[in-house]
């Protein structure tokens, strides 16, 4: 410690970070240059200059705990500052300085707009100074916060827009990106299908252009990017944004913005997510097909790996499923399988489900013209309901001034507008009711074709997580080993809905299939006029009936109407 009498030696310190409460605030060079003619004319003597880029809203600035360690150890006993709020903005490091003069380890501070003396009364009035300081930062950070908020309950987003929008700084709102928004639409539509892994979609971004913040799009020109890391398509496959909300602070918000994705389509990626994400298992793990597969006794079907090790030294290796024979009240007798026969026989099995790319497009045509019929009703149902809310608040105008000009009493007038406001939300409300009814059924449509086209592709990989996706979704748990062959439990099955319509697709394929049991390209599917939802011609052969609206295939004829199947 220097003695109080002795010779004043200054630290020059400087600070300035990126808080907004810094904006105002002298840059560094600036600071530097008023300090040092400040010290010129005052004649005090610096030794070091330091200078720090950090906030003091938080203790911690290592800068500036060194230069207190350099003055304890007796490097110096004063410092030159800008102002005291440059020092400290929390109560921590104000508490130290004012502790280190109290102590006279800290002789003096200079400001030169800030009167300083070392005695009682100066450090009271630097104490008000740190305060001040910190209550404006409280403040600041309460403002900004209450602002968020707003912005938050206003449906704004308060942060950076992400793939596929941009931040429109005019408006001060987030818009689709025209270019990358299809882009990033496929991308989801992609990995919903199961068939794709995340590596897969960074090199499908990366192919059309997303890429890292190096390849940034300019013009027809990239500045040689890399694709996007697994853990950042997993936070975009993850983002509610993409569907019309925000997630801000753990909670998930609605958002202003226009989603580029439905809700559908994001919770069937999360699905896909949720599988894939669970632990990495070895290569020889059987657990991929577990829990799709029943046993006829009832219970589940597990896997296990036998390793036979031969006299000559040989090790193989096999992967077998069987019935976890947990049942308390039924021996079970159901041999075990390899996981190779039961590949194949899901294989097999799935692959009857599939759809033909000739009716996939037949459909698709269906769909369009479906939708586009019901756009046109919406439009005009809509427009109806809004000049009904128009008349409804012409009368309410009239209303108003009836009440205002003595015709009438103030109960009557109180009594009428009441009944007038509860007439216009319900008309609001049916509009609303009417556009949530269009198009609903568009999309999960659209998802059932997808997936039944893919089923193929799928079918002949080696990707079993896709295969396991595709039986549940097919046929739930309604998937039974009897006698080492895989079998649906038609009593089971047939009871959804959904897998009444997987049902019916195969039955069409059946019965369109020559007697070599190869299918046939049936190119002459047409839909059959007058028919509301349409309803489906396999030519001469057959014909299925769908509905687009929730409601499953009813039934397949043959050509002379026989109901083949329900």
């Amino acid at each position: 410690m220097l003695p109080i009498t002795q010779k004043l030696i200054y630290f020059l310190y400087v600070r300035k970070s990126t808080d907004v409460e810094d904006k105002q605030v002298l840059s560094i060079a600036a600071q530097i240059t008023e300090l040092k003619e400040f010290a010129a004319r005052m004649g005090i003597y610096i030794v070091d200059v330091i200078i720090e880029k950090q906030t003091a809203k938080k203790p911690g600035r290592p800068k500036f705990n060194k230069m207190l360690e350099r003055i304890e150890a007796g490097e110096a006993n004063g410092i030159l500052a800008w102002m005291p709020d440059r020092l400290s903005r929390n109560s921590i490091d104000s508490g130290k300085i004012i502790y280190m003069l109290d102590e006279h380890v800290l002789l003096d501070l200079k400001f030169p707009h800030f009167w300083f003396e070392n005695t009682p009364q100066g450090k009271y009035m630097l104490a008000n100074e740190f305060n001040a300081s910190k209550q404006y930062v409280d403040n600041l950070s309460l403002n900004t916060k209450r602002g968020l908020r707003q912005m938050v309950r206003d449906g704004r987003y308060p942060r950076g827009a992400p793939l596929g929008y941009y931040n429109d700084l005019r408006a001060k709102t987030i818009k689709i990106d025209r270019k990358t928004a299809p882009i990033v639409r496929q991308a989801f539509e992609l990995y919903a299908r199961g068939d794709k892994r995340l590596d897969e979609i960074a090199d499908f971004l990366y192919a059309n252009g997303i890429q890292t913040k190096q390849g940034a799009i300019r013009g027809k020109k990239t500045t040689g990017g890399k694709p996007h890391s697994r853990t950042r398509v997993t936070r975009m496959l993850s983002n509610p944004f993409y569907y019309g909300h925000f997630l801000y602070l753990g909670e998930v918000h609605e958002g202003r913005h226009t989603g580029i994705i439905s809700k559908r389509l994001f919770d069937n990626v999360q699905a896909v997510l949720a599988q894939r994400g669970k632990p990495t298992r070895k290569a020889n793990d059987p657990q991929p097909l577990c829990g799709s597969v029943y046993c006829s006794c009832g219970m589940m079907f597990t896997a296990e790996v036998r390793v036979k090790r031969q006299k000559n030294g040989n090790v193989h290796t096999y992967t077998y499923y069987r019935c976890t024979r947990k049942s308390k009240t039924a021996a079970c007798r159901e041999p075990h399988i390899r996981a190779e026969e039961l590949d194949k026989q899901v294989s097999v099995l799935l692959q009857s489900y599939a759809m033909p790319t000739a009716w996939a497009d037949k459909l698709r045509d269906l769909i369009r013209e479906d939708e586009t019929k019901e756009q046109t009703q919406y439009a005009t149902v809509t427009k109806a309901l809004q000049a009904s809310i128009a008349q409804l608040s012409e009368k309410l105008q009239r209303l108003l001034d009836s009440y205002l000009d003595g015709d009438v009493e103030r109960e009557l007038y109180q009594a009428k507008r009441a009944e007038i406001l509860g007439e216009k939300k319900l008309l609001q409300e049916q509009i609303e009711q009417t556009a949530l009814g269009v198009s609903t059924w568009v999309e999960p449509m659209k998802q059932w074709i997808e997936t039944a086209v893919s089923i193929c592709k799928i079918a002949k990989s080696d990707d079993l997580l896709a295969k396991k996706s595709l039986l549940l979704e097919i046929f739930g748990s309604n998937l039974q080993m009897r006698q080492k062959e895989v079998v649906v439990n038609d009593d089971q099955f047939l009871i959804s809905p959904l897998q009444n319509r997987w049902q019916a697709l195969r039955a069409a394929r059946e019965k369109t299939a020559p007697e070599g049991g190869n299918f046939r390209n049936c190119a002459d599917l047409v839909p059959r006029a007058g028919v509301e939802p349409a309803t489906l011609s396999l030519g001469r052969i057959c014909s299925i009936q769908l509905s687009y609206r929730g409601a499953p295939i009813q039934y397949c004829t043959t050509s002379n109407s026989d109901i083949i199947d329900t």
